[in-house]
C-alpha cells in the first residue's frame, strides 16, 4: 500500500517536470522577439543566455536551501517564481519586459531543476533512479516540443483581437503552472530534514574536487549548451540554407523536441535493459553524426535527419550524468544536485559563443561551437559506470 501511495505522489512531481519544460520556450521565443524587434543574432541570443545565467547564481544556494526548508517547499517556491515569469509577458511586450520575464523564468527553473530530482528520488528511492529521471525528462520534453506549435498557432490562427499572437503560449503555460502549484501543495510528502551542521557555499563547491562530480558537471554544461543551441539555431539553419520563413522554420524546434521526447521515453526502457555506458556511447555517436550533417547539409532531408539525431542522442545525457554524480556522493545529494544544475550555465555560455560565431561565419560557426561539446562528451564515457 505504501508503494502504491508513493506512485500516486509521483503524479504531481511529474507535472512539475512538465512545468520544468517551460524554460525551453526561450528558443522559439527568442526567434520571434528577434524578428519582431529587428535584433541581430548576438543580441537575440542574450535572451536564452540570460535564462541560463541564473543557474550559475542560484543552483548551489538552492541545494543549501533544501537542507533548511525541505525539497517540497523548494519546488513550490520554484513554481511560484515560474508562474510570475509567465504572467509578465501578458502585461506588455518590449525587449526590457522580455528580459525581466526570461530572468525570472531562469531563476524559477534553477530552483526547480535543483530540487525536483532529489524530491523524485525521495519518493522512488535509489533503485532505477536514472530511468525515473529519464521518464521525468520525457514529461518535460512534452512541454518543450509543444511550445513552438503553440507559438505558431498563436502567430497564425489566434484572432488579432485576442491580443497575444505567439505569446499565447505564455498564457497557456501560466494556467498549467498554477494547476501544478495547487496539486503539489495539496499532496502530502513526508521528508526528514537534514540534521547537523548545514553545508556552506564553499563546502558545496569543494565537492567539485571529486573527479566524477567535476566531470559530470562539465558533461551537463555541454548537454544543455547543445540543447539550447539546437533549440535556438535549428530554425536559423533552415532559414539560411532553405529560404524558409520563421513560421515554417519553427518546425525544426518542434522536430528536435519530438525526438528528444521519443528518446526520453524509450531511454527509460533502454536504461533498464542495457548497460548505461553502452547507451551513453550510442547517444554521443548519434550527436556526432548530427553535427556533421548540420555543418555540411544543404538539403531539407539532411537537416531534418540531423535535428532528429541530436534530439534523440541528447535526450538522456542529463539523467545519466546527473545520476552518476548523485550516486557517487550519497550523503551530500542536495549539494551535488545544486552543483549539477549549476552546470546548466552551459545554456548561457554556448548561445553567446554561437551568436558571435554565427554573426561572423553564418550558422556553420554556431554548429562548430556545439561540436566542441560533443567532443567533450566522448571523453566522459569512461566515467559512466552505474
Amino acid at each position: 500500500m505504501a508503494n502504491q501511495n508513493k506512485s500516486i505522489y509521483l503524479i504531481p512531481v511529474m507535472l512539475c517536470f512538465f512545468c520544468m519544460g517551460f524554460v525551453d520556450l526561450v528558443g522559439i521565443a527568442s526567434n520571434y522577439v528577434k524578428e519582431d524587434l529587428g535584433l541581430t543574432d548576438s543580441v537575440a541570443n542574450t535572451l536564452p543566455s540570460l535564462v541560463f545565467f541564473w543557474f550559475l547564481i542560484f543552483s548551489v544556494p538552492t541545494g543549501m536551501l533544501m537542507n533548511k526548508i525541505g525539497r517540497k517547499k523548494t519546488v513550490l517556491l520554484s513554481l511560484l517564481v515560474t508562474v510570475v515569469s509567465l504572467f509578465i509577458p501578458l502585461l506588455g511586450y518590449s525587449f526590457g519586459i522580455m528580459l525581466v520575464a526570461f530572468s525570472l523564468l531562469g531563476i524559477g527553473n534553477a530552483l526547480m531543476q535543483t530540487s525536483i530530482n532529489p524530491l523524485a528520488m525521495l519518493i522512488i528511492g535509489d533503485k532505477n533512479l536514472a530511468s525515473t529521471l529519464t521518464f521525468g525528462q520525457f514529461v518535460k520534453a512534452i512541454a518543450s516540443f509543444l511550445a513552438p506549435y503553440l507559438a505558431m498557432w498563436g502567430a497564425t490562427q489566434v484572432l488579432p483581437s485576442f491580443g497575444y499572437d505567439w505569446r499565447i503560449l505564455f498564457l497557456i503555460y501560466f494556467i498549467v503552472g498554477v494547476l501544478a502549484t495547487a496539486l503539489l501543495w495539496s499532496t502530502p510528502i513526508h521528508e526528514e530534514m537534514v540534521g547537523g551542521k548545514s553545508s556552506t557555499f564553499v563546502d558545496c563547491l569543494r565537492l567539485l574536487g571529486k573527479p566524477i562530480v567535476l566531470l559530470s558537471f562539465l558533461a551537463i554544461m555541454c548537454h544543455v549548451g547543445i540543447d539550447v543551441g539546437t533549440n535556438t539555431t535549428a530554425p536559423k539553419i533552415l532559414m539560411e540554407r532553405l529560404g524558409m520563413t520563421l513560421n515554417e522554420a519553427a518546425f525544426a524546434t518542434s522536430l528536435y523536441f519530438i525526438f528528444r521526447t521519443i528518446g526520453a521515453l524509450t531511454g527509460s526502457f533502454f536504461l533498464r535493459v542495457l548497460k548505461t555506458r553502452w547507451f551513453f556511447i550510442i547517444s554521443v555517436v548519434m550527436m556526432a553524426l548530427s553535427m556533421l550533417l548540420l555543418f555540411t547539409g544543404t538539403e531539407q532531408w539532411e537537416l531534418y535527419i540531423a535535428i532528429a539525431l541530436v534530439g534523440y542522442g541528447n535526450s538522456n545525457v542529463f539523467s545519466m550524468a546527473f545520476s552518476e554524480a548523485l550516486l557517487s556522493v550519497p550523503d551530500k545529494q542536495n549539494e551535488v544536485s545544486g552543483l549539477m544544475i549549476m552546470g546548466l550555465f552551459g545554456g548561457t555560455v554556448f548561445p553567446l559563443l554561437m551568436g558571435f560565431c554565427s554573426d561572423a561565419f553564418r550558422q556553420a560557426g554556431a554548429v562548430l561551437v556545439m561540436a566542441v561539446g560533443v567532443i567533450y562528451l566522448f571523453t566522459y564515457i569512461p566515467q559512466v559506470k552505474h
